[in-house]
C-alpha cells in the first residue's frame, strides 16, 4: 500500500486509458472504453469513447455526467455523488488510501492477478459495517512499481464495476477546460442530489 501511495502521491496530473466492465451476478451488461484524466486538487475527467461518447467530470466541487445522445446531464455535489468511481478520487487527492478505505487487507491469493501483482481489498469508508451489501473495492497493483492496473468495485445485489488501466502518463500537461463542464444549449440538467437517494447509487451509470 505504501508503494502504491508513493507512486502517485507526488504527481500533479495523470492520464490513462481505461476499459470498464459493468456486470450483475457475473454477467457483463456493459463494456466501455476511453481516457481518464486526474488533476489535483480533486479533479477528474472521464471521456468515454466506445461504444458511445459520454463524459463524467468532477471539477472539485460538482460532479457532472453528460450523455450527448440523450441531451441530458446529471449534476451532483462531488462529495455526495455516491458514484462508483469514488475510490479512484484518491488519484486526484492526497493519495492516502485511508481517506477512501476504512480498512485495507492484502489478499493472500487472488487467481485473477498476473505474476508480480498484488491485490488490496478495501472497505469503502462510510459503508455500513454490518451489511453484507456494503460496497467494497479491490486495487490490483504491480508489486515492484506500485502502478495501478485494475480496480473492482463490488456493490449490492451482485453488481460489480471493473476498471482496467493502461498507458499511464505522469504529469502530462492538461488544459483547464478538461475539468470544467458547461451544458450545451438545449441540454436538460437533472439535479442528482434530489433523485439519487441517501447513498447516491441511482446516479446514472455509464
Amino acid at each position: 500500500m505504501r508503494r502504491f501511495e508513493a507512486r502517485y502521491r507526488g504527481t500533479r496530473s495523470l492520464q490513462a486509458n481505461f476499459l470498464e466492465r459493468y456486470s450483475e451476478r457475473g454477467k457483463i451488461l456493459r463494456l466501455d472504453a476511453g481516457v481518464a484524466y486526474f488533476r489535483r486538487p480533486g479533479k477528474m475527467c472521464w471521456n468515454y469513447e466506445s461504444p458511445e461518447k459520454n463524459v463524467f467530470v468532477v471539477d472539485g466541487k460538482t460532479a457532472w455526467f453528460y450523455v450527448p445522445a440523450d441531451r441530458t446531464v446529471t449534476k451532483m455535489k462531488a462529495k455526495e455523488s455516491g458514484d462508483w468511481r469514488t475510490p479512484l478520487s484518491l488519484l486526484a487527492g492526497e493519495m492516502k488510501v485511508s481517506r477512501v478505505c476504512s480498512r485495507v487487507d492484502l489478499a493472500a491469493r487472488d487467481p485473477s492477478t498476473a505474476p508480480g501483482h498484488a491485490v488490496l481489498h478495501c472497505r469503502i469508508r462510510g459503508a455500513e459495517k454490518d451489511s453484507a451489501e456494503a460496497p467494497s473495492a479491490s486495487f490490483e497493483i504491480v508489486e515492484s512499481t506500485g502502478d495501478l492496473v485494475r480496480v473492482v468495485v463490488a456493490g449490492p445485489g451482485g453488481t460489480e464495476l471493473e476498471f482496467q488501466f493502461s498507458a499511464w502518463r505522469i504529469n502530462p500537461p492538461l488544459e483547464d477546460a478538461l475539468f470544467r463542464f458547461e451544458a450545451p444549449r438545449g441540454t436538460a440538467i437533472v439535479n442528482g442530489d434530489s433523485v439519487a437517494g441517501d447513498d447516491g447509487r441511482n446516479h446514472p451509470q455509464p
